[in-house]
């Protein structure tokens, strides 16, 4: 398959996980070991993918038993693009912020990153948009919300990352990708077209998932992994949340349906 025509088909099958945000947190902890949370500036409450900005991101070294965190653009750049004007004009035909599960192995793009470069997003939440047809509406509204787990502060995502060299500068910088998976009982719910989630790993599959040597399908298993709804929150929030002091506050539609 020409890799235009198959990249213009995994922007429309991963279009979705591209708002994410962290509480004010300055340690992170993963396998008994703690980490600072440096340049603190960077960490906002909402983060919109489409700014291509750079994000904390979790990469193994000693083959998976130790980690560090450094910060990584957030947009998966394969090696084949010589320079920030192609990555520009490739944004036109579609988005590399996520990496379809069921396309990791398919991928040109991917399947190298993610057998030898997987990585983890820390985040205190995530942003999804539910769409539903008021009695007075010809159309479907778009509801956004706000997804976290309540008994954590930060949590983890399962990611792919991938070194790239502007080959006109020589600069040479991280890019990653969120991996998604399909949607649990609570996100069919919200991102209820899509229907689509990123892959929240517990704490042990977090940690296998940055280890060396894991076969092609057990990192597909995990990749795949869906978080029980009963340990996620999901809240409607202001429709211009990106603009508010909490962007994660609250709001109710008295039109919308309250979810199961």
């Amino acid at each position: 398959m020409d890799i235009s025509i198959f990249c213009i088909l995994l922007y429309k099958s991963c279009y979705m996980c591209n708002h994410i945000g962290m509480e004010e947190i300055e340690i992170i902890e993963l396998k008994e070991r703690k980490k600072e949370l440096k340049k603190l500036n960077k960490i906002r409450r909402h983060a919109n993918g489409f700014d291509y900005s750079d994000w904390p991101i979790i990469k193994p070294k000693m083959g998976g038993q130790d980690w560090d965190i450094e910060y990584a653009h957030w947009e998966f750049i394969p090696s084949w693009v010589n320079n920030w004007e192609q990555v520009k004009e490739s944004r036109k035909k579609f988005t590399t912020l996520n990496a379809t599960c069921e396309r990791l192995f398919e991928s040109k793009m991917y399947k190298d990153a993610a057998l030898k470069r997987r990585c983890l997003i820390p985040v205190s939440g995530f942003y999804e948009w539910r769409h539903y047809k008021p009695e007075d509406s010809k159309k479907d509204i778009t509801y956004p919300y706000y997804i976290s787990l309540p008994d954590k502060q930060y949590f983890f995502l399962a990611g792919i990352w991938q070194p790239w060299t502007d080959k006109e500068t020589g600069e040479t910088i991280d890019t990653f990708s969120i991996v998604t998976t399909k949607a649990n009982d609570l996100m069919e719910q919200v991102h209820n077209v899509k229907k689509r989630m990123p892959t929240i790993l517990p704490e042990d599959l977090a940690i296998e998932w940055i280890k060396d040597g894991l076969s092609q399908d057990r990192i597909t298993q995990i990749a795949s992994f869906q978080y029980d709804s009963e340990e996620m929150s999901a809240w409607s929030i202001k429709k211009d949340f990106k603009i508010q002091p909490d962007p994660t506050e609250e709001f109710e539609y008295e039109e919308l349906p309250v979810l199961q």
